[in-house]
């Protein structure tokens, strides 16, 4: 009999469970993974970025746990000699239009206490971008990059140590509550544990089913498709370069990032994913794809999001329009200037009614939490969700004896 059971070897996984043997040094805490390694879908394929936290809204979980958690990061990274750098990035108006919005931009950065300066005009911005073209920009001096997968295995070498029980290849068939606590089929086994906490990403909601928890809200994949700079070209990307995000879309449009090893990505679209781990168009799941395609709320958003999203399935099929979207950033980028990079897939919950759910959504049943929207920054916020979670889980027992 376990005390605790993680579902989900994503770094939130990862982290709750570190987070556990950290709080409870004597329990027994069992994370499983269905995949060969840890980190291998949303948290392995991250652009790597240490968010600030300028882009949420302020007093919510995301602007609160990434301005904390970033915080966190980069100790935690120091304290395990995880290669780093806050690099600073800057966000970039280049239309008339884009100005008022990046006003309110840098207001809200203020208003979630992050260190952001304004640039206002060219000649200043080529100071930090040489190559970058805009009427005004905010530059974000505690934004940096990191390598998440190795944060992650670094969360499993230390739960390890502190006598976690780590499973991968381990896939969870069913969940049952019985007289000897909650009972836990897998491919490799049957377990039995005291709580679970449910971290699967894009797999969350239906671990919820399994256990009969009503969600309100369906995982709907997104692929977000990169290009990277050839080598020669890296030098037109000091470190991060954003654009003003569109108020009325839920994606922050492409970017250029300088990754950690020095390679610069460019990019994502953003693409419905016909599969929920499908990283490239030829994947396809019948069974993912009917289920947002019977889905209410996904034809509510389609419907509000039209052209937007023909514009992104344009960028994806098309090399000419993806570069023509990082012109308005970089103008010297050519199609000859990029080649293809590993794509990325989002876990986007959504509600029935055609809502986006922006923000960390967690629910907590019968001595389970199921963590079923963990958007970006969840890597950067990882330490901060892990304790968040084992607190709530902690005051919920609370509640629940009082």
């Amino acid at each position: 009999m376990y005390d605790f059971c993680v579902i989900g070897g994503g770094i939130v996984g990862l982290s709750t469970a570190m987070t556990l043997l950290n709080q409870h040094p004597k329990s027994k805490v069992l994370i499983v993974e269905k995949e060969k390694e840890w980190a291998s879908h949303q948290t392995g394929h991250n652009s790597g970025v240490i968010h600030s936290g300028i882009y949420y809204k302020p007093g919510s979980y995301k602007a609160r746990f990434a301005r904390e958690g970033s915080k966190a990061m980069v100790e935690f990274c120091q304290k395990h000699d995880i290669q780093h750098e806050i690099c600073g990035k800057v966000i970039v108006a280049t239309s008339p239009e884009e100005l008022p919005l990046l006003e309110n931009l840098y207001d809200r950065g203020l208003q979630n206490g992050i260190n952001v300066q304004k640039i206002n005009d060219s000649s200043q911005l080529k100071v930090f971008e040489p190559h970058v073209e805009g009427l005004a920009a905010i530059r974000v001096l505690e934004a940096g990059i990191v390598n998440y997968k190795q944060v992650a295995e670094t969360f499993a070498k230390i739960i390890a140590n502190h006598g976690g029980d780590l499973r991968l290849q381990t896939k969870v068939m069913n969940i049952n509550h019985g007289a000897n606590g909650i009972e836990i089929e897998t491919s490799k086994g049957t377990f039995h544990t005291r709580f679970l906490i449910n971290c699967a990403g894009l797999q969350s909601d239906r671990m919820a089913r399994l256990e009969q928890v009503k969600t309100g809200i369906k995982i709907v994949p997104f692929r977000g498709e990169y290009y990277e700079l050839k080598p020669e070209k890296r030098s037109l990307v000091k470190n991060l370069i954003y654009p003003v995000p569109n108020p009325n879309f839920p994606f922050l449009g492409v970017h250029f990032t300088r990754m950690i090893d020095g390679s610069v990505e460019a990019g994502p679209n953003a693409v419905l994913s016909l599969k929920r781990e499908g990283y490239t168009k030829s994947d396809i799941d019948l069974k993912d794809l009917a289920e947002v395609l019977t889905y209410p709320g996904f034809w509510k958003i389609a419907s509000k999001y039209w052209k937007n999203g023909l514009e992104e399935m344009i960028r994806s099929f098309s090399k000419k329009a993806f570069v023509k979207g990082l012109q308005k950033l970089v103008p010297e980028i050519t199609e000859k200037d990029i080649e293809p990079a590993p794509a990325g897939v989002r876990a986007q919950a959504l509600k029935a009614d055609g809502t986006l759910v922006d923000d960390f959504h967690i629910i907590y049943g019968q001595n389970t939490v199921h963590v079923c929207n963990a958007p970006s920054p969840a890597a950067t916020a990882s330490l901060q969700i892990g304790k968040a979670i084992v607190n709530g889980l902690q005051l919920e027992q609370n509640r629940k004896a009082n």
